[in-house]
């Protein structure tokens, strides 16, 4: 029945072992190298897996390294800029303390130089006025006066000394101002 259909054990035998042989062959040049290849291939993904974790764990504790640094920077920059600026108003305040004794000493300067030319002024006005009454009381006494003369010279007098101690004040105030 099974030769009616055109079936023979023979060939079918033959078949089998030509599978068989075909199996052998096949997985002697195929199967194992392929496997092996893919066995590699899994290896190398494997350790690939393995090297990117490693560089992740790594640059993960870069990460962390270089945040504390970053916070030591900045901490470190916070100091700085703090003792820049103490440093600064300690400057400061020394330039304003220096400004201020030398605006001091200049402020006494200028007093005592206006009471010096005050009291030159001062010393030339007597000498004036003491060179003026003598030269007066030279011309009294060389003629005789009547009461109303001495009123008037004496009035002439003191005019003359007040002009004189107005030209004086105005002479030191002038110096003053300069």
């Amino acid at each position: 029945m099974l030769e009616s259909l055109g079936f023979s054990a023979v060939t079918f035998v033959v078949t089998i072992i030509n599978i068989f042989i075909l199996f052998f062959i096949l997985r002697k040049i195929l199967f194992k190298p392929v496997t092996k290849i893919m066995a590699e291939r899994a290896k190398r993904v494997q350790d690939t897996i393995g090297q990117a974790e490693k560089d992740k764990a790594q640059a993960k504790k870069l990460l962390e390294q270089y945040e504390a640094q970053l916070q030591n920077a900045d901490a470190e920059a916070e100091t700085i800029i703090k003792t820049a600026r103490e440093t600064a108003e300690a400057e400061a305040a020394r330039i304003i303390t220096e400004g201020k004794a030398a605006a001091d000493i200049l402020a006494a300067n200028s007093r005592r130089q206006l009471e010096t030319e005050h009291q030159a002024a001062l010393a030339k006005f007597r000498a004036e006025a003491a060179g003026m009454v003598v030269a007066a009381s030279s011309r009294l006494v060389a003629r005789e006066l009547n009461s109303g003369d001495n009123h008037r010279y004496a009035n002439m007098l003191l005019d003359e000394l007040a002009s004189q101690q107005v030209v004086a004040q105005q002479i030191v105030l002038q110096k003053g101002n300069n």
